[in-house]
């Protein structure tokens, strides 16, 4: 048997076997969680042209002193249509166009009106053009605005739209298929003998995968039966993805690695040296012209979700084209002190308040309670040595997949 293989050769050897999906054009206000397909440039300048950036009125850039006569106003929406000549200002709102001839806006609060004249009260803007907002300012038309590979969130969407983009190309969304397997799962939660445990890990995992943009199914639990798990897979032809959590462990009743075989999969790699989560395996099939990526986690509740956090999400932000699909780490100081690590790297199940962590006692892979209690993995090393409170330590944030 050959050992386990260090967790950033599995990461990369599973990403390797992964190609972004086809590319679509989708309505941008469809894109939100997606990645960019291609580069956005802008298709206009914003601001299209001099606006002003605060509420006051526009003069002649030579003409600070005052007094003025008011000739008019251009609020947003509804430009002056007059000339600006010295001696005159012209009442002006926020975003509003600044008139051709203004090289200046006046703050209302460092002016006083007497009728239909201005007198300056207050500061002139240094330098003159201070409260303007030149045209272009935000981006220039044909100015790079995204990079391939950035994900979607709201401020994209808005920039797209402001830049001219109706429509945003993005990678197709994932279809994934979540399989639960084992004798001793029951389906209803509610009606489970003495030796059967609800069947919690596939919709623990199906609800982990629809943090993104994905077309997820779930099937199971399916029995310790090779025909059955066979035709599963089978059910799960049209998945990009398949996920399956049990059966990937060395015991009599591990069916999994069999079953693939049956069905025509070819095993790419299989265990990682970290815990919770070593059995995990990896297997490709060809199916028509596209390959089909099988993911087998472990069975123990915590080690299935911790093996999803690190590889299926991973994956499927690939497919859906990130440039960056691996989750990202913090570091945070030690609020009590950690002992020695064992022979494989650890994933530790902890609680971060935004400025110190701290372990959980319970650190069982069965254990969901403090699964459900803990908001970070803390990274400890292989043969890591005990650390005192104030250390400091690498953590991944269990919110958002470990995306920001």
């Amino acid at each position: 048997m050959t050992p386990p293989i260090p967790l950033e050769e599995a990461q990369a050897r599973l990403l390797a076997l992964v190609e972004p999906l086809p590319v679509e054009h989708v309505d941008v206000e469809g894109t939100l969680g997606r990645y960019l397909a291609a580069p956005m440039s802008a298709r206009r300048s914003q601001p299209v042209a001099d606006v002003s950036a605060m509420d006051g009125y526009a003069v002649t850039l030579g003409d600070l002193a005052g007094p003025w006569q008011i000739s008019g106003e251009s609020a947003a929406g509804h430009p002056f249509d007059g000339t600006l000549a010295p001696g005159k200002a012209v009442r002006i709102s926020t975003g509003a166009l600044l008139p051709a001839e203004a090289g200046a806006v006046i703050l209302q609060e460092d002016l006083t009106r007497e009728g239909s004249t201005l007198v300056l009260t207050g500061t002139a803007p240094h330098p003159g053009h201070k409260h303007i907002r030149r045209r272009g300012m935000d981006f220039a038309e044909g100015g790079p605005l995204l990079s391939q590979g950035t994900p979607i969130g709201p401020a994209q969407i808005g920039l797209a739209i402001a830049a001219g983009h109706k429509h945003l190309p993005v990678h197709r969304i994932p279809r994934i298929t979540v399989i639960d397997s084992g004798d001793e799962l029951a389906a209803e939660p509610d009606c489970c003998a003495d030796h059967q445990i609800p069947a919690s890990n596939g919709a623990m995992l199906t609800a982990l995968v629809r943090s993104l943009p994905v077309n997820a199914k779930r099937n199971g639990p399916i029995p310790d039966n090779i025909d059955a798990l066979v035709a599963a897979f089978e059910a799960a032809a049209d998945a990009d993805v398949i996920v399956t959590s049990g059966g990937a462990s060395v015991g009599d009743h591990d069916l999994l690695r069999p079953a693939l075989e049956a069905w025509g999969a070819k095993i790419d790699f299989w265990r990682v040296a970290i815990k919770p989560g070593k059995p995990l395996l990896v297997a490709t099939r060809s199916h028509g012209e596209r390959r089909q990526l099988v993911i087998g986690l472990p069975g123990n509740p915590v080690s299935s979700l911790v093996t999803a956090y690190l590889f299926v999400l991973p994956v499927l932000r690939a497919l859906l084209g990130a440039a960056e699909p691996l989750p990202r780490s913090i570091t945070a100081k030690l609020s009590a002190p950690l002992k020695a690590g064992g022979a494989r790297r650890e994933f530790l199940r902890g609680v971060w308040n935004g400025e110190t962590a701290q372990t959980l006692s319970l650190q069982d892979s069965g254990a969901l309670s403090s699964l459900a209690a803990s908001n970070v993995l803390i990274d400890r090393p292989a043969h890591a040595e005990a650390a005192d409170a104030g250390e400091m330590v690498r953590m991944f944030l269990l919110q958002n997949g470990g995306i920001a």
